[in-house]
């Protein structure tokens, strides 16, 4: 469920490449937190990865 509601960043695919050039299948998992936000006039809880929650894309709701 790794996915932000907002920007839709997600798990990204590539390859470990070790000192022989052997090349292994590898992932790298974006930071999503799940945080209460304030969606349409509602309070709910979503997904949204750090960049999203730093740059004020999410208004976020503290209660």
């Amino acid at each position: 469920m790794a996915k932000c509601d907002f920007c839709g960043k997600s798990r990204s695919v590539g390859h470990s490449v070790s000192h022989s050039n052997i090349k292994t299948k590898r992932t790298w998992s974006a930071n999503i937190q799940r945080v209460r936000a304030e969606v349409e006039g509602h309070v709910r809880r979503v997904y949204a990865c750090t960049e999203c929650l730093r740059s004020g894309k999410v208004k976020r709701v503290v209660s």
